[in-house]
């Protein structure tokens, strides 16, 4: 029945895409992700009410650094294109690895901040509700875009 929900949610929510600024996409996109994890993880109000705050603040900087961090690189390397030196790849690429690491850094800390809020047992199950609605969004994704 969840499940239904769920798909009959991201199959409206896929369909209104199109029409939808980028932020209004991802904010769309936000609020289809607070409702899975939710129904997926089964917080309590307590739960909640200290989980979201740090889990909030952790998809943030995550943002942040693949938005401003690592898509700024790739720009870069898209604009040298076939002239791109082996001293400015060799500079953007320690710039890619520091932003992978700050991504791995930063996970690890919202893994200690929740392990007490929520538990060992629901850390996993986040893992894998994230797991499962990325599967879910690009399936939808690429649904519409075939029928194109």
């Amino acid at each position: 029945m969840k499940a239904k929900l769920l798909l009959t949610l991201l199959l409206s929510f896929s369909l209104s895409v199109f029409s939808q600024t980028h932020k209004e996409k991802r904010d769309q996109i936000k609020a289809l992700k607070v409702s899975f994890l939710t129904t997926e993880l089964k917080l309590t109000s307590q739960e909640s009410a200290k989980f979201w705050p740090i889990y909030n603040a952790y998809e943030e900087k995550e943002f942040d650094i693949r938005h401003d961090k690592m898509r700024s690189i790739i720009k870069k390397i898209e604009s040298a294109g076939e002239s791109l030196s082996e001293k400015d790849a060799s500079n953007y690429l320690s710039q890619f690895q520091e932003a992978e690491k700050e991504l791995v850094d930063l996970k690890g800390k919202m893994i200690t901040d929740l392990k007490p809020v929520i538990g060992s047992v629901k850390l996993l199950k986040l893992q894998k509700a994230e797991f499962d609605f990325k599967r879910k969004l690009l399936s939808k994704y690429k649904d519409i875009h075939n029928k194109e």
